[in-house]
């Protein structure tokens, strides 16, 4: 008998009919990637269909030949020929259910391969399942028992042309082969579950870097709606509540009343359509020749801010402390500009008819102070007074804080209510 119709380790090849891939990746991601059927489905696939008909198909041929070969050497009776045939034929029929319990099967073909030679094929397929689908040590004690049992077959059945030695040493080469090729296999198929977990994990999180940036964008969007409208929409309201308590005005108050209230809506629909562009501009839009974004407001623009104010009717002082006209970095004029604008809005909308007062200071390497107080409203709040959702301020120190600055709000002890901050100034 060759080494190759042995029971415990014919038929290396059918392993090579086993290169299925799993479709999961539970298995690989535990700590311990032990006894795991490295996420196999639960329903056999055409493939798994195709694979498992080949190593049955194989089992069978390698276990006639081993039966085969018996016949020629040995010619047992009548009866054991019957069981080697049931047992050989039971053993290949259960390969159907390798999957889900390899270390069985494995064990009860190795046994009976000891005896029977027609379980050689069966044996050697179970053997290569189990280096697959399980971890080391268990293959490796399987593979112990598959040699034992070879050397026992040839311990019952020795050959003619082969001394016991030389078959056991050819058995457990057999053997080393089919558990080697079958490490093999789990290792490649671990390697592929490790690189596709990584790949889905760079993907996940490639999306959350996208996803955040698209939300601190549409935050600082927000951001400057709130800014711009409260401020335009203030405005609107105190022109048009001065219509509402004067309808006996002269016609030409009543018109410069009208043309700042058209003027200012037109100037919050230009400023909501900007808005509204951006956020349904797509990446790389810039490249294809869409209008830029208009300018952003800077410190200079402070003047013009505090005048709207006086024309709706605000008694506003501007004292503008620099020793100079030098403007600061962009983003600290922007935000100086920001901290005004909500400064004036919040004192049309809680103090009507208060006098304000905005200050300017600072200069480069010092940093800038900019200073918004408004004495206590005259009177009692009007019922119909401007709505204020009260994000303004929360959205304003948050800005401040992103530029490197400091907020501070509150009434002082003698009622006045002070909106103070400090944006760095660099030299």
């Amino acid at each position: 008998m060759t080494p190759s119709a042995a029971p415990s380790t014919g038929g290396s090849s059918g392993g090579s009919a086993d290169p299925e891939f799993p479709a999961l990746l539970p298995g690989l991601l535990r700590s311990d990637p032990g006894d795991v059927d490295l996420g196999r489905p639960a329903r056999r696939s055409p493939r798994d269909w195709a694979v498992d008909t080949v190593a049955f198909l194989l089992a069978v041929g390698i276990g006639l030949i081993g039966y085969d070969t018996a016949l020629v050497n040995n010619d047992p009776p009548e009866v054991v020929q019957l069981l080697d045939l049931v047992g050989g034929g039971l053993a290949c029929i259960a390969l159907w259910w390798r999957r889900s319990r390899p270390i069985e099967l494995s064990v009860v073909c190795a046994l009976l391969s000891a005896g029977l030679t027609s379980v050689a094929g069966a044996a050697a397929v179970a053997l290569f399942t189990v280096a697959v689908h399980r971890r080391f040590v268990v293959a490796a004690g399987v593979a112990t028992l598959n040699a034992v049992s070879g050397a026992s077959f040839y311990a019952l059945y020795p050959e003619e042309t082969t001394s016991w030695p030389e078959s056991v040493a050819l058995t457990v080469l057999f053997v080393a082969v089919v558990t080697v090729w079958g490490m093999f296999v789990r290792a490649r198929r671990q390697l592929v579950l490790s690189l596709r977990a990584r790949a889905h994990q760079a993907e996940a999180e490639s999306a959350l870097r996208v996803e955040r940036a698209r939300h601190l964008e549409r935050e600082r969007i927000a951001r400057e709606m709130h800014d711009v409208l409260a401020h335009r929409i203030s405005l609107l309201s105190v022109h048009a509540g001065a219509l509402e308590y004067r309808p006996d005005a002269p016609r030409e108050d009543v018109a410069r009343a009208a043309g700042v209230i058209r003027a200012s809506a037109h100037q919050a629909l230009q400023d909501l359509r900007e808005v509204i562009g951006v956020l349904r501009t797509q990446p790389g839009d810039d490249a294809h020749g869409s209008d830029p974004e208009r300018p952003q407001p800077t410190l200079a623009d402070v003047r013009t801010l505090v005048d709207e104010s006086r024309q709706a009717g605000m008694r506003v002082t501007l004292a503008d402390g620099r020793a100079d006209d030098t403007e600061p970095p962009q983003a600290v004029g922007r935000c100086a500009y920001r901290v005004v604008q909500e400064g004036l809005t919040n004192a049309r909308k809680h103090a009507d008819g208060a006098s304000v007062r905005v200050r300017l200071d600072g200069a480069e390497g010092s940093g800038l102070d900019i200073e918004i107080s408004n004495k206590p409203p005259v009177g009692s709040a009007a019922p119909d007074r401007i709505p204020g959702a009260g994000s303004g301020l929360v959205g304003l120190a948050e800005r401040v804080e992103l530029t490197g600055g400091r907020l501070q709000h509150g009434h002082t002890p003698g009622g006045d209510f002070r909106l103070h901050a400090w944006l760095p100034w660099p030299a």
